[in-house]
């Protein structure tokens, strides 16, 4: 009988416990989801609304002698993150500087994304310690590094500008003859594709 009290015990214990793990279990990822979903709203609150998508302007506004600011979210930064975040990339937290530097250098803010899509899965697959995802200066054995993502993102964006985008070489086919020279044609639509993702 003591026994039997013991063994009914030890499984009403085990099943105690076993509850209270999987309830622990369906509330993180219960909260996980929660959390997702606020990220992706707020992403979609900035991409749906115009003001916010369409108005870069950052300039000092003068009204009656006095000097205000406005500085509104820009919605391009808003679509990298999100295109960087479904890609699980460690661009995330670099989609500012990316915008900045394209605007910096007049270009398309979705060219080294995507060129980073084509050459390195947004990242994740890159030389160790490198900071290179964009394939820039890697051939044979010589790899081109870099301090952190921000020195790869101003010194790649400036190399863009003025090795391709200066000499006339905005579209992906005409940069994908100087850049990759050997890519069958590859290279150019894995670059378009990742482009039209963005949009």
């Amino acid at each position: 009988m003591i026994r039997k009290t013991a063994l009914f015990f030890i499984l009403f214990v085990v099943t105690v416990f076993i509850n209270f793990f999987l309830v622990i279990k369906a509330y993180a990822v219960f909260d996980r989801q929660i959390r997702i979903d606020k990220i992706l709203s707020d992403i979609s609150d900035s991409k749906n609304n115009p003001r916010v998508q369409f108005n870069q302007a950052k300039a000092p506004i003068n009204v009656l002698g006095l000097n205000t600011e406005a500085s509104l979210k820009d919605g391009r930064v808003a679509n990298l993150k999100a295109f960087f975040r479904k890609y699980n990339s460690p661009l995330y937290d670099y989609a500012e500087k990316i915008v900045e530097e394209a605007d910096r250098h007049q270009f398309d803010y979705r060219l080294l994304p995507a060129i980073a899509m084509q050459e390195s899965n947004l990242c994740r697959v890159i030389p160790e310690d490198s900071h290179n995802c964009w394939g820039w200066g890697i051939y044979g054995d010589t790899v081109t590094r870099f301090e952190n993502y921000d020195e790869a993102i101003i010194t790649i964006s400036k190399g863009i500008k003025e090795n391709y985008i200066n000499h006339g070489l905005v579209t992906a086919s005409a940069i994908m003859k100087k850049y990759t020279p050997s890519s069958p044609g590859t290279w150019q639509k894995g670059v378009n594709w990742s482009l039209g993702l963005i949009e």
